[in-house]
């Protein structure tokens, strides 16, 4: 063990002349390590605010490597341009300074094509919204008396305008529309383009034919409030995207391969049973397997809940997703890859993801009924005005009213509208949503499961109290818990802080027992309790301190509850829903937990499997769940459940798995979500009906002949605006 932690000193002191090298060089040397230069990404769980931006910057920059690094607030991630440096050379200099963080694949992460298509929407609004005041503009000067001539010179002005704008704000329910038909189907852009391809081309023949009338202006007044609403619900699903991609990028790319006493960097994907691989201290397990030489402590909490390492000798277990925290091992694989326990997972979550998303929207599931009344009911007054006059041109009038007038404007709005006013109310309570259907479905919600450790607990140790440590003994244990990187020996030094540590010689950790030293003579230690001699008479998370010739001091900790917590519990009990409290912890610590917020209802020690499982037999048996947790072992029950929350401080995947965000450390809003998301699907059902509504006074109007296309084109506003104030009488 002492020769493999020389070995990467050596290492790291060598690294200075990575930058004497030529560029070429370089790049040889990092692809033979299965990485390129500067193709380093770390997410960070915990960044939250602009002082960690600079934290991380500035201890990432401190590296002689390290040529830049750059944070990215809004996805808690941190690209580093540092050659000849590996994440596992970086991760412990951010984990010195508070900072959880893991690789990431960057292949596996996907594009910016979303970002894209939101700027895409907003020119086009942009576009289509500056074309329709210079229209109406225009239009103004014919209502107001234009005649021969000069209206004409009007018309075709507008039709400048208005034909390129329509063309280009218009391509999103042009390509929509025609992708439908080639499926089969009609959706709910297929009446929104034929209203705006028959409003341009009456406009064009009126036109040409010298006509008093044409509709320029409507169809572009259609392109740009229906575009808000497209608008309006690309925002609302622009934050999803897909777990299993998150957790594929977490998975590690390279290992440290050992192959006749040398270092070797591998692909994982390369790794095969009986390999033998290297881990080093703060780096992620890259595979299943069994522990050869070394010892340690293990971080289980990503992928079990458990959120008190748990130390780790030869012949110990581990699978891939794990933190190693303490020291260097030896790991020999058993299953690598896609065999690994985080692919597994990973699967698991993509399986899931697949099942929710074939939840349909109420706004589709009307589309489908309406789209079929709209052409019905445009081609029938076609054929009545038809046979009646024996003209085409008043028919085709009238048909381009009954399209625009019945154009699903507002039924587009009907959601979108209500969920950005929702999402508004919500965000201000500290909640992001980012799935468009997750307040539909999180009004239908009858159980709530909750994760304990990091959703209804920080999940961080907390000292119980300093009395079992005398005043004279304080010192001594600063000096001690600031020698280790242990959870628990942190969470001691935090609660000593202020004081001056004793000092002490000889200072050292020992992986999988704890830190010792020479004080005054005598030795010290801080750790295990069989380490120390001393013999655990209770259960529960606790550290010893000993001192040569004395008998050792048991220190207990424990895990503070969320803030919030208690008052959500109660909230969900009083309406009446199903609580569930589903742990990786061992079953003391799920019961206090459960004792404290009144859960009758508890598991303790379930697996990630486990955990999906249990959400998918409740909804087998007609369940709607809400699943609240924060990590990797939670992706898969959070995926799987109906609607799913997981908290700020989350791993990345349970954020990007849930269907929404609590951005603070407060509890509350879970259950304020419930009750705002029960209002938001009543006033979804109130627009609904207003569209309906409005759909059976208008449309007569405009089949008798008695609405021109402009006049459809307004009203069709009208009810728009009418659909999006309801909504905001939510906020």
């Amino acid at each position: 063990m002492t020769d493999l932690s020389a070995s990467h000193d050596a290492r790291l002191s060598a690294c200075p002349a990575c930058d004497a090298a030529p560029l070429a060089q370089r790049w040889a040397e990092a692809g033979s390590r299965g990485q390129a230069p500067g193709d380093l990404i770390l997410s960070l769980p915990t960044a939250h605010c602009a002082a960690c931006i600079t934290d991380v910057e500035r201890a990432l920059m401190a590296v002689p490597e390290v040529r830049s690094a750059r944070v990215n607030l809004t996805l808690r991630r941190v690209a580093v341009d540092a050659p000849g440096l590996t994440a596992g050379d970086l991760i412990p200099v951010l984990d010195r300074i508070g900072f959880e963080a893991h690789e990431l694949d960057p292949q596996a992460l996907s594009s910016t094509a979303a970002d894209r298509q939101g700027r895409d929407i907003l020119m086009r609004i942009g576009v289509s919204g500056f074309a329709m005041m210079n229209i109406m503009m225009l239009s103004v000067a014919v209502w107001s008396g234009a005649e021969a001539a000069t209206r004409d010179m009007f018309h075709w002005i507008s039709g400048a305008i208005a034909l390129p704008t329509v063309v280009f704000a218009g391509k999103p329910f042009f390509s929509a529309a025609w992708r439908g038909l080639k499926a089969g189907r009609m959706g709910m852009d297929l009446p929104i383009a034929l209203a705006i391809i028959l409003a341009s081309a009456i406009s064009i023949y009126e036109t040409l034919q010298s006509g008093r009338h044409a509709y320029f202006d409507a169809a572009v007044m259609l392109c740009f409030f229906l575009l808000i609403g497209r608008y309006l619900d690309y925002r609302t699903r622009a934050v999803a995207r897909s777990a299993a991609e998150e957790l594929t990028a977490l998975e590690v790319p390279r290992a440290t391969l050992l192959q006749d006493g040398d270092e070797v960097a591998v692909p994982v994907a390369d790794l095969r049973p009986g390999d033998l691989i290297l881990i080093r201290p703060g780096a992620r397990v890259a595979a299943d397997g069994v522990i050869e030489r070394g010892d340690s402590d293990i971080d289980r909490s990503a992928l079990t809940g458990e959120s008190i390492p748990v130390p780790a000798a030869p012949g110990a277990a581990l699978s891939a997703g794990e933190v190693n925290l303490t020291g260097p091992i030896v790991l020999r694989v058993t299953a690598a890859g896609r065999d690994s326990s985080l692919a597994r997972l990973t699967a698991l979550v993509a399986a899931a993801e697949s099942a929710r998303g074939r939840y349909t929207s109420v706004a589709d599931r009307m589309s489908r009924a309406y789209a079929p009344v709209v052409h019905i009911l445009a081609f029938a007054s076609l054929g009545f005005w038809l046979w009646k006059t024996g003209e085409a041109r008043p028919a085709l009038n009238i048909a381009a009213a009954v399209l625009i007038i019945t154009c699903p404007c507002a039924l587009g709005l009907a959601v979108p509208a209500v969920v950005t006013a929702a999402s508004g109310r919500l965000f201000r309570r500290g909640l992001l949503i980012k799935d468009g259907t997750a307040l539909e479905r999180m009004a239908e919600i009858d159980t709530v499961v909750f994760d304990k450790t990091g959703t209804l607990t920080m999940g961080t140790p907390q000292l119980q109290s300093l009395r079992p440590l005398p005043v004279e003994m304080r010192p001594l244990a600063a000096a001690l818990a600031g020698g280790s990187s242990h959870p628990l020996s942190r969470a001691l030094a935090a609660a000593l802080d202020g004081g001056t540590p004793a000092a002490v010689e000889d200072l050292r950790e020992v992986p999988g027992h704890g830190v010792e030293a020479r004080w005054n003579g005598l030795r010290v230690r801080l750790g295990r309790a069989d380490w120390v001699g001393a013999e655990a008479d209770a259960p529960g998370a606790a550290t010893w301190l000993w001192v040569e010739g004395r008998p050792a001091i048991r220190l207990d900790f424990d895990d503070r509850l969320r803030e919030g917590a208690e008052a959500a519990v109660l909230a969900i009990r009083r309406s009446g829903r199903r609580l569930l409290l589903l742990s990786g912890d061992h079953e003391r610590s799920v019961v206090d937990t459960a004792a404290r917020l009144g859960i009758d209802d508890w598991r303790a020690g379930v697996t990630p499997t486990e955990k999906a499982a249990i959400v998918n037999e409740l909804t087998a048996g007609g369940a709607r769940v809400l699943m609240v947790g924060d990590g990797l072992n939670d992706t898969g029950a959070l995926a799987a459940a109906h609607a799913s929350i997981s908290p700020a401080s989350a791993l990345d995947a349970a954020r990007v798995a849930s269907d929404m965000v609590l951005l603070g450390g407060d509890l509350t809003p879970v259950a304020e979500a419930l009750d705002v998301a029960g209002r938001s699907r009543k006033r979804i059902h109130e627009n609904f009906a207003m569209s309906v509504a409005y759909n059976i006074v208008a449309v007569p109007f405009a089949m008798a002949g008695m609405a021109s296309p402009l006049l459809a084109a307004v009203a069709m506003s009208a009810s728009s605006i009418c659909v999006t104030l309801n909504a905001l009488r939510l906020r």
